[in-house]
């Protein structure tokens, strides 16, 4: 991938993010996803909800990690993921990098898992982990991450994008901008609640889709 490629996809990052930081959503409360009730199955799309597209199930891809060795995402078959495509030229990217690590250590139990793709330079990236090493796997690549993002159902536009599937695979949401630690507990309570059986698929991604309307951006 040339340089001028990597440029536009910076610029395109840009722009994701100042869409983020307008996207205004606050009129709904965040619902609790531990006391369901059966009116929770008839929400319809939440207020002033901006429509996502996303696949129906994760992609298959495989990527080289950091020591060059090809990782096929089926290798974490079994737990729910949360797959993060970033870069490290930028700066949300970077900045939400310790939520990922400590939301890594906190939710291994439960059998979620962290997975950064850095859609940059090998080079790039080895030296940044060097200087800045995460407690999560790290997946590298150039057109074929941006194809394996877009196999999420989001034409790529930017990053940082993230994916969030539950333990067989299927994806409850995607989020297009900085994560923030009251957007990933929600959707981890959903994810844990849907495991127990105490919600079923749609209605887990009916009940993230609200919540998300209703979390403040900056996780205040």
């Amino acid at each position: 991938m040339h340089k001028t490629v990597l440029i536009i996809l910076a610029f395109a990052a840009l722009i994701a993010g100042v869409f983020t930081y307008f996207y205004r959503t606050a009129e709904l409360t965040e619902p609790d996803t531990n006391q369901v009730t059966p009116a929770a199955t008839d929400m319809g799309p939440a207020p002033g909800a901006t429509a996502i597209r996303r696949a129906e199930v994760r992609p298959d891809f495989s990527l080289a990690d950091t020591t060059g060795a090809m990782r096929s995402i089926n290798e974490w078959d079994g737990k729910a993921l949360v797959v993060n495509f970033w870069a490290t030229w930028c700066a949300p990217c970077r900045r939400e990098m310790p939520l990922l690590m400590e939301l890594e250590s906190e939710h291994s139990r439960d059998d979620i898992q962290i997975l950064g793709v850095a859609v940059d330079f090998r080079d790039d990236v080895l030296s940044y982990l060097a200087e800045t090493p995460v407690n999560y796997p790290v997946l590298i690549g150039e057109q074929d991450a941006i194809d394996a993002a877009e196999g999420f159902g989001v034409e790529f536009v930017g990053m940082p994008f993230t994916a969030f599937t539950d333990h067989h695979g299927n994806v409850l949401h995607v989020q297009i901008g900085e994560i923030h630690r009251p957007q990933a507990e929600l959707i981890f309570k959903a994810i844990n609640n849907l495991r127990a059986g105490n919600i079923d698929l749609a209605m887990a991604r009916r009940l993230i889709a609200h919540g998300m309307a209703g979390v403040p951006d900056q996780g205040t």
